[in-house]
């Protein structure tokens, strides 16, 4: 069997796993799994910038709540069904990563790790500065009859676990092609060594920019499926921490493998949940988990399996 079929049937085997989870979990998990694979995509987003690109963002919570504040504002204050709103939620990602990109790339290193942190936080404190529209720290819920999409109710627990899971398929295929694809590889290039690619003849800002496109229009399509599926738009989102979260997740699940993210966020996301059921201090917890899988699994869960099993895996 070749690479390229083992890869297919690996994860072709997680959709169809994660397809015929909807008919068995119960009701709380059944929801938990939703919400991992709309996180998962973020995760995967971020990936594409960090684990295949090489660049260490800061400040990935300003795409995702630019697709959840696009989508949000589009419903809110233009009246707009779930379709036009998501698109909506699209293109305010793509502008802000596409500016953003074409100013942070401009530096390198720990340079541009503080500016994409201070561009993200600007994004927080502007949600906060017009909180007469976005309501700031409050947020604003999505009404239910605001959520129908072609008839059918996003709010729904079953419409809304195969809506996350549509999703999640959608970005994790078109991760795998882009991985494989000649423009991924000359992104792993630029990671590896980013003067050799550039004596090489690519283009190596515009590369890095179309990265950075990608990735924020993954992310922000994540923020505004999350808002529309989970019916809430809030600042929250836009802060530090949630641009902390993918990066714990990538490091988690791996760095530049396709799966890593989802199996971060899948096991970050059920740590914090298990352990705040039984101390207030469950981040003193994952951050032990965390020291101890850095400790002795330096290139993440999938990482270490690539390294040490199944070195085909994207």
């Amino acid at each position: 069997m070749s690479d390229r079929q083992k890869t297919v049937l690996l994860h072709g085997g997680l959709l169809a796993l994660l397809l015929g989870l909807q008919f068995v979990l119960p009701a709380y998990h059944h929801g938990n799994l939703a919400r991992i694979m709309v996180l998962a995509v973020y995760a995967m987003g971020y990936n594409i910038m960090f684990g295949y690109t090489g660049l260490l963002s800061l400040g990935h919570a300003l795409f995702f709540a630019a697709g959840m504040y696009g989508m949000g504002m589009s419903v809110q204050l233009l009246g707009a069904t779930p379709a036009p709103a998501m698109i909506g939620g699209l293109i305010a990602g793509a502008v802000v990563a596409a500016a953003l990109g074409a100013l942070a790339l401009r530096t390198a290193d720990v340079a541009f790790m503080i500016v994409t942190l201070m561009f993200a936080q600007a994004g927080y404190l502007a949600v906060l500065y017009f909180g007469s529209v976005t309501r700031g720290d409050e947020g604003f819920v999505i009404q239910q009859a605001q959520r129908m999409m072609m008839g059918i109710d996003l709010s729904d627990a079953t419409n809304r676990y195969f809506a996350a899971f549509i999703l999640f398929a959608l970005c994790l295929i078109a991760v795998l092609w882009l991985v494989q694809s000649p423009f991924g590889k000359v992104l792993v290039a630029i990671r590896e060594n980013e003067e050799r690619a550039r004596m090489l003849g690519y283009d190596v800002f515009r590369h890095k920019l179309i990265a950075v496109i990608l990735s924020g229009t993954m992310s922000a399509a994540a923020g505004a499926a999350y808002g529309l599926l989970f019916g809430y738009v809030g600042a929250t989102f836009a802060s530090v921490q949630y641009s902390i979260f993918p990066l714990l997740w990538v490091l988690l699940g791996g760095a530049g493998t396709a799966l890593g993210p989802f199996i971060g966020t899948l096991f970050m996301f059920y740590l914090i949940d298990l352990s705040s059921n039984v101390t207030s201090a469950y981040m003193l917890i994952a951050g032990v988990a965390l020291v101890v899988l850095t400790l002795f699994a330096p290139q993440g869960l999938i990482g270490e399996v690539r390294s040490r099993i199944w070195r085909w895996l994207p």
